[in-house]
């Protein structure tokens, strides 16, 4: 009897164990499929905000082109300047307005001189680029203006001590693949036909450009971060009015002046500067929830809408390389943006050294803490 009894406690045991594990298993089953649905969720949220952005440069890149070979109208610093007015109009304008530590003049007594900097950094960047075209060829332009995403991604290293894991270098390498290919097509299309007046200058124009773009990008995924985006736009807004303005006085007021106006004309204008204002104000947004890094190899993409509208615009020449170096550019941002990336820890921090690991995409940014997993913080 004593045996049957022991079978029986056995066999009863075994029986609940054997439940409990198929629960457990159909629990961790149903918990993974809801974390690839999350996951697919964000990384769909991830691609289109990301090209939303390419699409803005797109629509400034066609105007200015419009301006430039239908009307002769080459006037860079003005078209900012006009973006800039907007910003200082509206964000500027929001911090002037608001009370306490973050009202405008608290701010400008504590923090003028590096918004000067952060001003005058993103005012050259922009302008340096445009200006390169007139001295080098389209292929250095597009080859060596990707010297910004080393040169982010260091100043992210040591600025925002961002922590990279191997799949990110090598979704970086992707995404440079699918440029190489850009500019392959670009050459085989004939689009490459400028030699360019001094091409020396030209290159180091671009690669300083790029650099400020760097500069400026770090800068503002930090103040979005640790601050606001409204007085990161609302700064820069100040001083890039002011800077564009002056130099816009001193480098093209023959060129404003020679402008024949015309409704066509106004009306470019009018388009290049809400496609930049709708750049400026959609781009903290999105770097707030990712990373700067991640953004700028989203709008790589940039370029290849400005060909594919040109085609009926300008009539630019089709290649099939056009479609493999968009589909080469997409694979390395999906894969850059869903491998988690590590943020390290202040080394004078008197916590024990810990890391937090969020999901670079355009969701919900997932932190790690020291917390269980059932508590984890969702940013």
């Amino acid at each position: 009897e004593k045996n049957t009894l022991s079978t029986i406690r056995y066999s009863v045991s075994s029986y609940c164990l054997g439940t409990l594990d198929k629960k457990y298993m159909l629990n961790e089953i149903k918990e993974m499929n809801e974390q690839g649905k999350y996951f697919k969720k964000n990384i769909l949220k991830t691609i289109a905000l990301g090209q939303m952005l390419s699409l803005c440069i797109c629509g400034t890149a066609i105007t200015s082109q419009y301006l430039t070979e239908k009307y002769q109208v080459n006037t860079p610093m003005l078209q900012s300047f006009i973006n800039y007015c907007l910003l200082f109009l509206i964000y500027t304008m929001m911090l002037a307005f608001q009370s306490g530590s973050d009202n405008l003049l608290d701010i400008l007594k504590r923090k003028w001189w590096k918004y000067i900097l952060l001003g005058l950094a993103d005012v050259e960047a922009n302008y340096t680029i445009v200006r390169a075209y007139q001295y080098t060829t389209l292929t250095s332009v597009q080859l060596l203006d990707c010297f910004g995403i080393p040169v982010l991604m260091a100043l992210s290293w040591f600025v925002l001590r961002a922590r990279y894991r191997v799949i990110h270098f090598i979704a970086v390498f992707v995404c440079l693949l699918g440029v190489g290919t850009m500019v392959g097509a670009d050459i085989l299309a004939g689009r490459d036909d400028n030699s360019g007046s001094d091409v020396l200058i030209g290159d180091l124009l671009v690669l300083l450009g790029a650099s400020l773009y760097a500069v400026s990008n770090v800068c503002e995924e930090y103040i979005v971060k640790k601050l606001s985006r409204q007085e990161f736009l609302g700064m820069v807004g100040l001083f890039g009015t002011i800077i564009s303005g002056i130099q816009l006085l001193i480098v093209e007021y023959k060129d404003i002046a020679s402008i024949h106006w015309d409704w066509k004309i106004a009306l470019l204008f009018v388009a290049f500067a809400l496609c930049m204002f709708c750049l400026y104000s959609f781009m903290p947004l999105v770097i707030k929830v990712t990373s700067a890094t991640s953004v700028n190899l989203g709008i790589l993409t940039a370029d290849l809408y400005s060909l594919f509208f040109g085609l009926f615009l300008f009539g630019y020449k089709f290649s099939g390389l056009y479609i493999l170096s968009f589909t080469v550019i997409m694979v390395g941002f999906i894969l850059y943006c869903s491998t988690p990336t590590r943020t390290a820890e202040p080394a004078e921090s008197n916590v024990p050294p810990v890391t937090s690991i969020g999901i670079d995409n355009l969701g919900l940014k997932l932190e790690e803490s020291g917390l269980p997993e059932t508590q984890s913080a969702v940013l």
